[in-house]
């Protein structure tokens, strides 16, 4: 006799939810790191952000470690939304996991395209996420 499944829309449903759950997760640890990155190292006074030509000359003139801030963000997002999304995933934890890294490097991307950043910030944010969400597949799916 075969064991029970569930339906493989439950499984598909279920994996979805993970994956959101995930992404919103590492986004909202990115808002609370960019909130504590604006403690550490406050906008110069009189910056006016009204437009992309502002932010892009402001992320020019920013600090060394500012850039390893937002980089530092971009890897602990991935990370937990990875560790996030295979807590909650059942049967496809690592694949959950791995889309969350991959959604975050689509981000880092896209931010790449709309502001100039060095390049060593670029590669380390389309080389970390997707191995650090891995790592938070192994850590959420390791034996107790």
């Amino acid at each position: 006799m075969l064991p029970h499944l569930p339906p493989a829309g439950t499984i598909m449903l279920r994996s979805i939810l993970a994956i959101l759950a995930g992404v919103v997760a590492a986004f909202a640890l990115m808002f609370v790191l960019q909130l504590i990155g604006l403690r550490l190292f406050p906008l110069p006074p009189g910056s006016v952000l009204d437009n992309e030509v502002d932010l892009a000359r402001l992320v020019a003139q920013s600090s060394p470690g500012q850039k390893t801030w937002v980089v530092l963000e971009w890897a602990l997002a991935s990370f937990a939304g990875g560790w996030v999304a295979a807590r909650l995933g059942r049967d496809y934890r690592r694949g959950s996991a791995l889309v969350v890294g991959v959604v975050i490097t689509v981000g880092v991307l896209m931010n790449a395209s709309v502001l100039p950043q060095p390049l060593w910030m670029s590669a380390l944010g389309l080389l970390l996420p997707v191995p650090l969400a891995w790592c938070g597949w192994r850590l959420a799916t390791r034996p107790r």
